[in-house]
């Protein structure tokens, strides 16, 4: 089973693409700030994340560079997350190590294209 590491803050935006994801065969394991996710992507070997980039304790950019500066994590494909918009913003995510990047609100389908995308030879069970 693929497993998916969501690290998102807003709890209602965390619960309803969880179980959307869940619905779809995947395994999800939640964080809710940063510093958990590059936790989370040490201890439990995700097969991918998706990180919000505005997170408490340490935000999105900065637990996204830990986590691709670190040997052990490194190859974990990151898709960003975030409201904004903006082409400066995926450039930024971009430059951070994250591999794609998708705004708020959420197209789920399109999300599923990115994770299938970034997850090649993988069998996914939608």
């Amino acid at each position: 089973m693929i497993k998916i590491l969501l690290v998102e803050d807003n709890e209602l935006n965390r619960d309803m693409l969880s179980r959307r994801l869940q619905r779809k065969g995947y395994e999800v394991i939640r964080a809710v700030d940063g510093q958990q996710g590059v936790f989370m992507a040490k201890s439990d070997s995700p097969d991918l994340i998706l990180m919000d980039m505005s997170l408490p304790v340490i935000d999105g950019w900065t637990a996204t560079k830990q986590i691709k500066a670190d040997p052990q994590t490194q190859t974990i494909p990151i898709i960003a997350l975030t409201a904004h918009a903006m082409t400066s913003d995926r450039d930024k995510a971009i430059e951070c190590g994250c591999d794609d990047f998708d705004i708020k609100p959420i197209d789920f389908e399109r999300l599923l294209e990115k994770i299938h995308k970034l997850l090649p030879g993988k069998e996914h069970p939608c």
